[in-house]
């Protein structure tokens, strides 16, 4: 059947909405983007029942391919090869930059999924503002000498997260929780910097006046609480964001007209909403991504009068990120006595020690997700005194899980993806809109990557998707500019 019936034009319109339904879910949801990704790998399926599909083995096509099937081979000979292997549904996430790239085929296609993706993000950047801007929970700014939950272990300017079964916001709330439980001791679970402690209260005789029953002389409603927009985790949201931000950027660098034009007003807009959320999320590595991002974006595609003036605004908003780290994490922005800094690097060099002992490990890894059951094997983690977790480095990860030749066709596929981006801004082939996107792709993959040296981002299924959709889309661009330079 030709791709003039109705049944191959149906279904190609089912695919192509799901690819945007995909955009829009992508910023705020990874059950409802597996799900469209889903519906759209079904649609292309049961298309190509009629329609014969073509494949360009073009340099990514070949790396991904050879991502993929190494990483399957990995599994096959992993420590827990079932373990492994049911992670290839997350690996074949990859068939995004497939999907998007072959089916979102025309200028009018790409601006929309791009607008999309765009406005799907800002609206969780906005809840992420709101949620700050409102607080969450009860931080108790003053305690009295006698307070009972100073003598339980709450400290001035901790957050009440949780009492009892009941989470709280106000010291009504707290006095109503403590007032329902019947445990002897009950539980008070806080927010300090970076940690949730849990503390044991004993019972109050109830009061009139709740702050008084607590010993509480100043509250205010939480806002210590890094964001994390509508994902469960504030590093995958500031790696999510990053991404974002660094498309809104391109697209406002390339706008056409004077400062005050629409375009680049409302895309200026969007990206201080997606500043604002990143900076709530006080993930250093991700703020260093988005600068590593603006710095290549604004040398690459602005003229050197920009250049000064984004370094002289740039002083300000890093002192200012410098500051607001420490008042929510206590910690410099390069800090070796920091417990996270010092944990990446026992598990980097626990990590590098296990790769290298064995050359099986040199060619297929142990296998994703086998460190969960066998870190004992090799007594990572400092033998289990630090918390369990994993390499924290995508290039480490990468190679640690799958073996050498995995991280090496990553590679190659990022060398390729990065030099088409480069080529396809550089060629002036494309309208502003086009050429904006191809330069925010560029800034945010290498934002991605740079903070992939400290974070294992590629580990984060909502993150690699939107990854995913962008590069999918970078690709249709340059494909088309491509066919449409070959000669008839």
């Amino acid at each position: 059947m030709d791709e003039n019936s109705n049944i191959y034009r149906l279904t190609d319109k089912a695919l192509q909405l799901s690819l945007l339904l995909l955009a829009v879910c992508a910023p705020v949801s990874i059950a409802a983007t597996q799900i469209s990704w889903s519906l759209a790998l079904l649609f292309w399926l049961i298309r190509l029942a009629f329609v014969r599909p073509t494949f360009k083995t073009d340099g990514i096509t070949t790396a991904i391919l050879a991502f993929v099937g190494l990483t399957l081979v990995s599994s096959f000979f992993s420590y827990e090869p079932q373990v492994s292997l049911r992670k290839m549904v997350a690996v074949s996430l990859v068939t995004i930059v497939h999907l998007v790239a072959q089916n979102i085929r025309d200028t009018k296609m790409v601006r929309r999924a791009v607008v999309i993706l765009l406005l799907s993000g800002t609206v969780a950047a906005s809840y992420a503002i709101g949620k700050f801007a409102v607080g969450a929970n009860l931080k108790v700014t003053k305690l009295t000498a006698d307070s009972p939950l100073r003598a339980a272990g709450v400290q001035e300017g901790d957050t009440i997260l949780i009492t009892g079964d009941s989470t709280i916001a106000t010291p009504d709330q707290l006095a109503a929780a403590v007032n329902a439980s019947q445990d002897t001791k009950i539980l008070v679970k806080i927010y300090r910097y970076q940690q949730v402690l849990d503390f044991y209260m004993a019972p109050t005789q109830p009061q009139t006046d709740a702050m008084t029953r607590f010993g509480i002389e100043a509250w205010s409603p939480g806002r210590d609480v890094r964001a994390s927009g509508f994902f469960g985790h504030y590093t995958t949201y500031a790696e999510s964001v990053q991404l974002l931000a660094s498309v809104a950027l391109g697209l406002l660098i390339m706008a056409p007209g004077g400062p005050f034009a629409r375009n680049k007003l409302l895309l200026g807009a969007v990206l201080a909403a997606f500043g604002f959320a990143l900076f709530l999320t006080v993930t250093r590595a991700s703020w260093a991504g988005f600068m590593i991002s603006t710095a290549a974006m604004v040398l690459i595609g602005t003229s050197r009068k920009t250049i000064l003036v984004c370094i002289l605004c740039a002083v300000p908003l890093a002192a200012a990120g410098v500051y607001y780290l420490q008042q929510k994490r206590d910690v410099a922005f390069v800090d070796a006595g920091d417990n996270s800094t010092t944990w990446r690097m026992t598990v980097w060099r626990e990590g590098v020690n296990v790769l290298v002992s064995n050359p099986r490990h040199l060619a297929v890894g142990i296998g994703m997700d086998s460190l969960k059951t066998h870190w004992q094997d090799w007594g990572m983690f400092d033998n289990g005194r630090l918390p369990l977790g994993h390499m924290h480095s995508t290039p480490l990860a990468l190679a640690f899980e799958r073996g050498v030749p995995v991280l090496i066709a990553w590679i190659i596929w990022m060398f390729f993806y990065l030099r088409m981006l480069w080529r396809g801004f550089r060629s002036g082939e494309f309208d502003w809109f086009e050429r904006g996107v191809l330069l925010g792709a560029l800034g945010g993959a290498v934002g991605f990557l740079a903070s992939g040296l400290v974070h294992y981002n590629w580990g984060d299924s909502e993150v690699v998707m939107i990854f995913f959709v962008i590069m999918g889309l970078s690709i249709s661009i340059a494909t088309r500019a491509a066919k449409a330079n070959v000669p008839a």
